[in-house]
């Protein structure tokens, strides 16, 4: 069996996420328990969680490439239920997010996750702009970032007559606290 402790001085994806994170993929064994919990994984996912840990596990740059550009990293629910079910305790939706964040950083997207990155950009915003989540502000966001400007627009006369929907958001007193957190993450 080879000493991973090498791989932490290398340049490649698990080494820069275990550094990050403090997430140790080799630890997986392959059980397949993650995979077999996922609620999406046969059916949203081309790659169960067990399969993503392999292809990182190779180090190699094109299994990297696979992950990233992976439609797989981007429905994963982060629910949790692989990380309960690993023996190993491996938290596998951080790895999920790491590679997300680094997926767009590389602008490795999948094209298939483009309503779900609008729909996270325009929740950030939301935040961002109002301490909170104002949702009529998130739709419209959403909305323009996708230009699926008709799609549900027959919901929102009843959502505002229900009051779901507020025209104008509700602001947090401390903003520049929020202000602080995205600076920290770097959003």
């Amino acid at each position: 069996m080879s000493d991973h402790s090498t791989h932490v001085e290398k340049n490649n994806l698990i080494s820069v996420l275990k550094k990050d994170t403090g997430v140790n993929v080799y630890k997986c064994y392959q059980c397949g328990k993650c995979s077999a919990g996922c609620p999406v994984a046969f059916d949203e996912m081309e790659y169960p969680p067990s399969v993503i840990m392999r292809l990182l596990q190779t180090e190699d740059p094109k299994n990297e490439d696979l992950v990233k550009k992976s439609y797989a990293i981007w429905v994963c629910l982060t629910c949790e239920m692989c990380y309960t079910r690993c023996p190993m305790e491996i938290d596998i939706p951080t790895v999920m997010d790491y590679v997300r964040q680094v997926s767009v950083k590389e602008k490795k997207t999948n094209p298939k996750a483009k309503t779900i990155i609008a729909s996270h950009e325009a929740f950030l915003s939301s935040i961002k702009s109002t301490g909170r989540l104002h949702e009529f502000g998130f739709v419209m966001g959403y909305k323009f970032k996708t230009f699926e400007f008709t799609k549900d627009v027959m919901l929102a006369p009843l959502m505002l007559q229900r009051g779901k929907l507020h025209l104008l958001p509700e602001k947090i007193k401390d903003l520049a606290h929020i202000a602080k957190i995205f600076k920290k993450t770097g959003k």
